[in-house]
């Protein structure tokens, strides 16, 4: 069973998991090198915890605790107790759901582990707004992808605004990072996957007429908000496919444009 422990000053050192959680640059650098991250409300905080992930600590407002109570009771983790006030003292921000977690990050598998049994991959280039992937792997999560591929320089999935805009999808769709990029393509390609870049370009085949979800194996290549897919990572494709776009609108925002795509990829798929 986790102690619960009253905190009073907001610079106790056994708060540290949770100082500055407004400040991206520090949180980015520093939760990868320290092993953890920071899962934020109740559903994300379970779902983090039935997907294996160890507990360091928690950071709950007095209303909290009972919420959490069966969570509480099952770890040996440290629980600390403080008022609204204190938390965002200690965090830069006021928390709205009052529940904060700090747990151990879990060693990633490799591209080449995740290849050997996925059927439908997302693959992102560039993608660094949070909210963007969170958007995305909610979206894999829900629409049947089965993993995750990221070219070196993407967000961290589990950057706190990742995990909270995701919902803890994050936590269900595997992941790994590709070494290189984009020759890390190439290790797609050859483990038997069709690369498809989606792009607004009116050269590209709409997604209806591609047909990918006939296909055996699909890599759905995936750019950043605005740029897009670069042109090294177009030239590495097989096909480029677009959706059709109405009432003179160009493009969709990359979230939502990987939901209806991801739907087109994986209806209809073929059984293993």
């Amino acid at each position: 069973m986790a102690d619960l422990i009253t905190v009073e000053d907001p610079d106790d050192p056994r708060l540290r998991d949770y100082t500055g959680l407004t400040d991206v640059e520090l949180r980015r650098k520093r939760e990868p090198a320290e092993g953890l991250f920071i899962a934020e409300g109740e559903k994300v905080i379970r779902r983090a915890k039935e997907a294996g992930y160890e507990m360091r600590s928690m950071l709950l407002s007095a209303k909290w605790v009972d919420v959490m109570r069966d969570v509480i009771d099952e770890l040996p983790a440290p629980v600390y107790a403080v008022s609204p006030e204190l938390a965002e003292q200690v965090t830069g921000y006021h928390v709205h759901r009052g529940a904060l977690a700090s747990m151990q990050r879990k060693p990633l598998p490799t591209a080449a582990d995740l290849l050997q049994t996925a059927r439908r991959v997302v693959i992102m280039e560039s993608v660094n707004d949070h909210t963007n992937i969170g958007a995305i792997f909610r979206s894999a999560a829900a629409l049947g992808m089965d993993a995750v591929l990221l070219s070196p320089d993407c967000a961290d999935p589990l950057y706190r605004r990742s995990v909270k805009v995701s919902m803890g999808a994050v936590f269900s769709v595997p992941y790994a990072r590709l070494d290189t990029w984009p020759k890390g393509l190439e290790s797609v390609r050859e483990a038997g996957f069709t690369l498809l870049a989606l792009t607004p370009d009116e050269k590209a085949r709409p997604l209806d007429e591609a047909a990918p979800h006939t296909m055996d194996r699909v890599a759905l290549m995936l750019g950043a908000e605005g740029d897009g897919l670069s042109t090294q990572a177009l030239v590495a494709a097989d096909e480029w496919v677009r959706i059709p776009m109405s009432h003179g609108v160009d493009s969709l925002n990359v979230g939502a444009a990987a939901a209806v795509a991801f739907y087109a990829v994986a209806t209809g798929r073929p059984q293993s």
